[in-house]
């Protein structure tokens, strides 16, 4: 594995995290503290500036010293923008970066075509399994989305064969930090415990990304997406059910899923039953096809703070740098 870490940069790199205390923030320390390439350099968070960051990410104590900053470090090698939706572009408004530093944003800011060039900044949309090729030569990262995450990767082989054509209909449920940290009458323990709600409904803001990526690969797709998305009651992970019309035999979809993933070192064609306790604290999605008469059901899982965001950051960062893809990846599911 360690053959490729040299491809093109043999020494460590500074990376910088704005926004530090999140949920995804954390994830990011989580996985960059182990990762070998990595030096953090800076963790920004105004309100938190001189605590460790161990008093907000308290799971971990014992791992590292690091001290929240009030300063950005405007050399760094790699910024990861860890801010609320609409709060990315403002912050890089009144930021300055050195030119070479490359821009990781985890916000919903840059992810469309129209919003995908920022001042002198081109954004390109992070997820490998469509866009890998231009990521590795990419500048700045425009992270996909959770939910978006997990559909698409639900729907891209089908849409690279052509073979979407109707409508495509969508359950898909998420733990409660997809939501954030900051506390809402939705987020509440006694609220969300043994609870389940529809939120959303057909008007969530992952939808351009779907729409969009699925006309990046079936160019002719102009059927509807329609889109329930449910807030679960556990912390973290999305279950995502996805079914449409197809001609297609399931043998004849599932060998299409199989073909297209074969080489993906983290997306996987399961021949059995998914659940989501499988990908949990991962980096991986799993992906289950099955056939009922005339209808075609695709069942995707994955994390929503890993692959859904700072595990498909740092596996983005990896390919900017031309180092193994699973690099600091390599996490393993808490099964019981």
């Amino acid at each position: 594995m360690t053959q490729n870490l040299a491809l093109n940069t043999p020494h460590k790199i500074n990376v910088s995290i704005v926004g530090g205390a999140g949920y995804t923030a954390g994830e990011l320390l989580r996985i960059l503290i182990h990762h070998p390439m990595v030096n953090i350099s800076s963790v920004y968070s105004t309100s938190n500036a001189g605590n460790p960051i161990t008093k907000v990410h308290d799971d971990l104590f014992g791992e590292t010293d690091i001290v929240f900053s009030d300063k950005i470090d405007e050399n760094a090698d790699v910024v990861f923008l860890c801010l609320g939706h609409g709060k990315s572009a403002e912050f890089l408004k009144n930021s300055s970066y050195s030119a070479n530093t490359k821009i990781i944003d985890l916000s919903n800011d840059f992810r469309l075509d129209a919003d995908h060039i920022f001042e002198d900044r081109d954004f390109v949309y992070g997820l490998p399994e469509l866009n890998r090729e231009q990521i590795k030569s990419a500048k700045n990262i425009a992270n996909p989305g959770c939910f978006a995450t997990a559909i698409q990767l639900a729907l891209l082989p089908l849409a690279a064969k052509d073979e979407i054509k109707n409508d495509i209909h969508i359950n898909a449920v998420t733990g409660s930090t997809g939501a954030g940290q900051s506390l809402s009458a939705s987020t509440h323990f006694s609220w969300r415990n043994n609870n389940v709600s529809f939120y959303k409904e057909f008007s969530h803001q992952h939808e351009g990304e779907i729409y969009q990526t699925i006309n990046q690969l079936e160019k002719d797709f102009n059927n509807k997406v329609y889109f329930l998305p449910m807030r679960g009651d556990f912390a973290r992970g999305i279950l995502a059910g996805l079914y449409l019309k197809s001609d297609l035999t399931e043998e004849e979809a599932k060998n299409i899923f199989k073909e297209y993933y074969k080489n993906e070192p983290f997306t996987f064609v399961s021949d059995e039953p998914i659940a989501l306790k499988q990908v949990v604290n991962t980096n991986k999605c799993f992906v289950h096809v099955q056939k009922q008469d005339d209808v075609l059901l695709i069942t995707s899982i994955i994390d929503n703070l890993t692959k859904g965001a700072s595990g498909q950051a740092v596996e983005n960062m990896n390919l900017m740098f031309g180092w193994d893809e699973k690099l600091g990846l390599n996490l393993k599911t808490v099964a019981f």
